[in-house]
């Protein structure tokens, strides 16, 4: 089974910065597997639909929905089974619950969702 377990979030004024990270843990990543998973970060704000935010894949590519390009930045440590989002220049429209997760399918993750991670972003 496995865990996701996001953190680093908190209340940061617009302009601020965070660093997020998700640690992930289950049998499967035994035998350092987790470097042949694509991970991803998702947001999911009041009333709507859980989003990409940003992709990385096993070969270190990333991607990022436009809204955040060019002040986001995810990484991953395979080494620690950890994925990272660092967040700079963050706007109100940010935020969100933080979720991390494999390549989803609608709402549905690769794996069971972990509980997230909240990013309030305000004056």
């Amino acid at each position: 089974q496995v865990q996701l377990v996001e953190s680093g979030g908190g209340l940061v004024q617009p302009g601020g910065s965070l660093r997020l990270s998700c640690a992930a843990s289950g049998s499967i990543f035994s035998g350092g597997m987790f470097n042949i998973y694509a991970m991803a970060w998702y947001r999911q704000a009041p009333g709507k639909q859980r989003e990409l935010v940003a992709g990385i894949t096993p070969s270190q590519i990333r991607h990022y929905a436009d809204s955040v390009k060019g002040r986001f930045t995810i990484s991953r440590d395979n080494a620690k089974n950890t994925v990272y989002l660092q967040m700079n220049s963050l706007k109100p429209e940010d935020t969100a619950v933080y979720y991390c997760n494999g390549p989803a399918t609608g709402d549905s993750g690769l794996w069971s969702w972990g509980q997230g991670t909240q990013v309030t972003v305000s004056s």
